[in-house]
């Protein structure tokens, strides 16, 4: 039964079932609007441009920590220019939230700059499906294939299985691995001094929770698994949220996404009960969706969730 509520499109290669309109802008990462939120601690935001993270730079006494590396080598190098300077020579520390492009495709550019730490389960996601994920980004528009060339794979030098505590001197953050949720790797980084939580795509604000939905190529993505670990991070009770997208937020957002994540399970798994169509589940949950949220972007992202959550029925 689980066809009548998705039925796939056949790709043309692997991993390259997106069926969005190819970007026409250049997916660039901007320094110049780098500001700091906490005591040294800045991120460089993603002013709202799509497939642009929010990237963090996180200091203390003897070291800096990266948070994600933004879209290919030059924009690996571009923040690793920032970031040398920003640390005055403090040694660098390079992680990242998930392997997702935009946010690990950069890593190479800090190659012999900095100590690249992971979770081992993002490794193993780098490793396993990188390769595909690159094909399928470079399909996106020539501004992103040319972001992406000359991308080549790099092998962290620490990985952890589910918790790193990284002293920096004077300020210790806290790397975190989720379990499955947006992805296998899915990390989140604390800064407990400052009151922050980096999240990476485990929250969007002002946008669709993104599920990188792709059956039969990458079906990761685990949509009851993520409202379980939005749970997990509401009770840390952060000051600050920086989302893998959208503005900086306060910990509210940790509560919208969770709430609008449980929505599009109940009402795809109500009409799913009801054994309409794929096409009646997809219109309507979009439907209301909107109608929830008529500001937020991304809305292609509403029907990958459904058809997340029509696998997870029970």
């Amino acid at each position: 039964m689980r066809d009548r509520c998705w039925t796939p499109a056949t790709p043309d290669h692997q991993g390259q079932d997106m069926a969005f309109e190819p970007l026409t802008h250049d997916p660039a990462v901007t320094t110049t609007d780098a500001r700091e939120i906490a005591d040294d601690l800045v991120v460089i935001p993603n002013r709202g441009v799509e497939l642009v993270p929010n990237i963090g730079i996180i200091g203390g006494s003897h070291s800096i920590l990266v948070v994600d590396t933004g879209l290919g080598p030059r924009a690996g190098t571009d923040v690793l220019t920032f970031a040398t300077e920003y640390a005055r020579g403090r040694k660098i520390h390079l992680t990242t939230t998930h392997f997702h492009p935009e946010h690990a495709f950069g890593a190479q550019s800090f190659a012999g700059e900095a100590t690249y730490l992971l979770n081992r389960a993002q490794a193993a996601d780098l490793a396993d499906k990188g390769p595909a994920y690159l094909d399928m980004f470079r399909g996106l528009g020539t501004p992103v294939a040319r972001r992406l060339e000359g991308v080549e794979p790099i092998t962290p030098d620490t990985v952890y299985d589910s918790a790193h505590d990284l002293d920096l001197g004077g300020r210790t953050v806290h790397l975190r691995a989720t379990g499955r949720a947006h992805s296998k790797g899915d990390q989140v980084i604390s800064i407990p001094d400052a009151g922050v939580l980096f999240t990476g795509d485990l929250v969007e604000a002002g946008q669709f929770a993104i599920f990188p939905w792709f059956p039969p190529y990458d079906t990761d993505v685990s949509g009851t698994r993520w409202i379980d670990v939005m749970g997990t991070l509401i009770t840390t009770t952060p000051d600050t949220v920086v989302p893998g997208h959208g503005d900086i937020s306060g910990p509210r957002v940790l509560d919208e996404v969770r709430t609008y994540l449980e929505f599009l399970r109940d009402e795809t798994w109500l009409r799913r009960d009801s054994a309409v169509s794929r096409e009646t589940i997809v219109a309507e949950v979009s439907a209301l969706a909107i109608e929830r949220h008529p500001e937020w972007v991304g809305r292609d992202w509403i029907e990958k969730g459904i058809g997340c959550f029509c696998a997870e029925h029970p």
